[in-house]
């Protein structure tokens, strides 16, 4: 099993002892330590083991974030700042213990600037609420993971989603922040402007951070006009590496397509399984092109000619709005439809990104080490910009089956990284990807971040056991 990096706590029980009095105090029935609760409130969604926190807060404001974390901060107790609960990398567990912050509360759309197009909203919102909202004014927010994440969760773990390869991830689509930091002080990382070159960019410093720099408690975020036109289609293929080879051609010829995702064989058997389609259960690319009428119908033109040159085809339409709908809602079902292969298995998704060069040659000698271990493992990924995932669903119970996906899981990141790739596109590292840190960014890299850590988090409070490994 993982190693999840527990550590021996740096607070006293009367330390706190004390703050779960003065929160109970505070914030009355929006404060518990309920087991049932504090166990909803650690990574359980992975195959880390969970650990919960010691008690679970409800703030409604920004004041009372501050507040609490002035109060934690007195008494050296960890905060661990809690969105929706969907991250795969062991986000939220709590190895030492301490406060669980849950944003969820915190979900207002402060203000919408249509006319600028940008949205500022608390770190609760949903990317489907937020969505909801924006629909009739014409304006959507493009970043899309799998599941239904709190804004403040996307901003934490820069996620990205199937409309990256477009639109970009969190990192191109947050224009500023604000947070609290491990000192209870609230600070302001940029204005609304499209652009600034005052200062040094702790917008996208906080980006991605993992919540041990501090709590992110508003965002605002870069909208997109709804396009006029909408279309997706699906291609098949005989192999995975013919339609890497597409996407790549795809892609280097300039064509303007807004999400092109893979899905091997086995994982379209199981979107057919739970989402009800009815799709040969063979490699898949699922697409979508944004425009004009006629920039859309030239781009699916343009792309079904690029398929048949690499052996795909034929590229079939879906034309009606729900179609779409079904084709997009069981791909962002991957993780569920994956896991039901096995009832009774635990899925262990991870993901790799590399240079889209090397996109079919990874995801190839990926899939010879899928078949060569035996393992269950679909395949699915925002191929567009070399993001892969891929889904071992195992018995955790049984040793050898645990070392053997470990392994595997090694060998991935091992050669994503030899081709000069990273060893998460959009999960983040939380703690399971910790040790891979210094291969990828080598030591002076990691003592620079460390640093950061340790000027912004002295007491090292702020969602501690994670990205580092000590």
């Amino acid at each position: 099993m993982v190693d999840s990096g527990e550590k021996a706590r740096r607070y006293t029980a009367d330390d706190l002892g004390l703050v779960c009095d003065r929160l109970a105090s505070r914030f009355g029935s929006r404060f518990s330590i309920g087991q049932a609760l504090r166990d909803q409130h650690a990574s359980v969604l992975t195959w880390l083991p969970p650990q919960a926190p010691d008690g679970v807060v409800f703030p409604e404001s920004e004041a009372e974030v501050a507040e609490i974390v002035r109060l934690c901060a007195d008494h050296n107790v960890p905060v661990i700042a809690y969105g929706t609960g969907t991250g795969l990398e062991g986000h939220v567990n709590a190895p030492e213990g301490g406060i669980s912050v849950d944003t969820s509360r915190m979900n207002a759309i402060v203000a919408v600037h249509a006319e600028d197009l940008d949205v500022v909203v608390q770190p609760g919102v949903t990317r489907k609420q937020l969505n909801d909202y924006l629909r009739d004014q014409g304006l959507f927010f493009p970043i899309d993971p799998g599941a239904d994440a709190s804004i403040g969760g996307m901003a934490a773990t820069r996620a990205s989603g199937t409309n990256a390869v477009r639109y970009g991830t969190m990192k191109d689509n947050v224009l500023s922040l604000r947070a609290v930091l491990a000192n209870g002080e609230i600070i302001a990382t940029a204005s609304r402007a499209k652009k600034s070159s005052a200062g040094y960019d702790l917008t996208r410093l906080l980006v991605g951070s993992e919540g041990t720099l501090g709590i992110i408690t508003e965002v605002t975020l870069r909208l997109h006009g709804i396009p006029e036109a909408i279309s997706a289609g699906i291609c098949p293929f005989a192999t995975e590496k013919e339609a890497c080879d597409a996407v790549i051609a795809t892609i280097q010829s300039g064509l303007a397509v807004a999400r092109i995702e893979l899905l091997d064989a086995l994982m379209v058997k199981a979107a057919n399984a739970y989402s009800g389609l009815d799709l040969p259960e063979v490699p898949m690319l699922f697409l979508e092109f944004h425009g004009s009428e006629a920039g859309v119908a030239e781009q699916a033109e343009r792309f079904g000619e690029i398929a048949t040159d690499h052996g795909g085809g034929p590229f079939s339409w879906a034309t009606k709005p729900e179609e779409r709908t079904k084709l997009w809602t069981a791909r962002h079902n991957a993780y569920w439809s994956g896991a039901a292969l096995r009832p009774g298995g635990r899925s262990v998704a991870s993901d790799v990104c590399v240079p889209l060069s090397r996109l079919a040659e990874c995801v190839a000698e990926t899939r010879r080490d899928i078949d060569e271990t035996g393992l269950i493992a679909p395949i699915v990924g925002h191929v567009g910009d070399g993001n892969f995932h891929v889904q071992p669903i195992i018995d955790v119970d049984d040793p050898r089956e645990v070392r053997a996906c470990e392994a595997f899981l090694e060998r991935m990141v091992t050669r994503a990284l030899a081709m000069g790739g990273t060893c998460t596109g959009e999960h983040g590292v939380g703690q399971g990807k910790r040790k891979y840190l210094k291969a990828e960014h080598g030591e002076a890299a990691l003592a620079a971040m460390r640093a950061i850590k340790q000027a912004l988090d002295p007491k090292g409070i702020m969602n501690p056991g994670k990205i580092f490994s000590d």
